[in-house]
């Protein structure tokens, strides 16, 4: 089996999944919630952005706070797109915990990969957002 398709195993079957640390990752199993936000984020294709505010209402959280530490928590990337969340003022937002630095640069380089960029620090392109 291929690592994605393993990926993509183990988040489908989290509620049967032993508890255990994906690997390379320092993370316990996801909680439910978390799960609920990484299965719903998964539906966003390459090239398209979702805030965080509009990703917990697909899944009927009013916290984009909430949304943010899930995917801090993330141990399914590339798998669960965390990347593609954004902030609702379309700035970048964070990246694993981080809202600067090397690690937000990263995310900017997955997006750029995707075709999404960034103007003056907001999303050049707003059809690349989904509402």
């Amino acid at each position: 089996m291929s690592e994605t398709a393993a990926g993509q195993s183990e988040i489908s079957n989290l509620s049967r999944a032993p508890a255990r640390q994906p690997q390379g990752k320092s993370h316990t199993r996801p909680t439910p919630f978390a799960h609920k936000v990484y299965t719903a984020l998964r539906k966003v294709p390459a090239g398209k952005v979702i805030t965080y505010a509009t990703l917990g209402r697909r899944i009927g959280c009013h916290s984009p706070r909430a949304i943010g530490q899930a995917l801090r928590a993330n141990p399914f990337a590339p798998e669960v797109p965390c990347h593609r969340v954004i902030s609702s003022d379309l700035t970048p937002g964070g990246f694993q915990g981080r809202r600067s630095g090397p690690t937000l640069a990263k995310k900017l380089r997955l997006l750029a990969a995707e075709g999404v960029t960034f103007k003056q620090g907001r999303l050049a392109d707003r059809s690349r957002l989904i509402d």
